[in-house]
């Protein structure tokens, strides 16, 4: 039998929900969802009230008074483990739409020049990456979603080379909230220059810009930033 009783449980506004996937990040329980662009609580078993949820960039989430059914913490870890265990995106993801583009077909081998990396440094993960590491030291940090060299082609030359360091993960297949302390010891121990986020055009890939603004506030340290927005037929939009 559902018990249900008058307690604090999370409200989404979605006419302000943009999709970004910033609660999804901050919800340790699972609780939450992004279906068809919008975040929706999947059960109201799995909220807990407590709003870790509520820096939404947006402020499309408040907590509220209500009844609903009683957290029950025994569902959230089998909830975790079955998700943990789920191979594809969730429904509803725009991510994990199929999309088959045409592209031109490349020049002639004799006239394409041979392209060198500019990668100076090694590795390149941010949950791999020592906050101390030498390369990190003043430096131009880009952070990139791991797609983003594929979609852009101009990453080598437009967004490294002297002084840059990158760090690339994924705000959709990767534990956040590693990547979110990792990150945050970067910008407190590096001394960075400067920081500029790339993410795709998909709303949960933007929850990379969510990441990367936590961290300055939490480290204090007010670098220069910088968002850019690759679409996925490799096109580059400013913030």
């Amino acid at each position: 039998m559902v018990t249900r009783t008058r307690r604090n449980i999370v409200y989404i506004d979605e006419e302000k929900c943009t999709g970004c996937g910033a609660c999804i990040i901050s919800c340790a329980e699972g609780a939450l969802k992004i279906i068809d662009g919008k975040a929706k609580l999947v059960s109201e078993r799995y909220c807990d009230g407590l709003g870790n949820c509520l820096d939404c960039p947006e402020g499309a989430i408040t907590i509220r008074e209500r009844e609903a059914e009683e957290f029950d913490e025994a569902a959230v870890e089998l909830h975790l483990q079955s998700r943990e265990e789920e191979s594809f995106p969730a429904p509803g993801c725009p991510s994990a739409g199929i999309i088959q583009m045409e592209t031109e077909a490349p020049a002639a081998e004799t006239a394409r020049p041979v392209l060198k990396s500019v990668l100076g440094h090694w590795p390149v993960q941010l949950a791999l990456v020592p906050p101390d590491a030498p390369f990190l030291k003043g430096a131009d940090l880009v952070l990139a979603a791991d797609c983003v060299a594929y979609a852009y082609g101009d990453f080598h030359r437009e967004f490294l080379g002297e002084n840059r360091a990158l760090l690339v993960a994924c705000p959709k297949l990767d534990d956040f909230p590693v990547h979110q302390q990792r990150l945050n010891e970067v910008l407190k121990e590096s001394g960075l220059r400067s920081l500029t986020v790339l993410h795709m055009e998909v709303p949960c890939c933007s929850g990379l810009v969510h990441l990367a603004r936590q961290a300055i506030l939490a480290s204090a340290n007010a670098v220069p930033f910088r968002d850019v927005t690759i679409s996925i037929r490799g096109e580059k939009r400013e913030g």
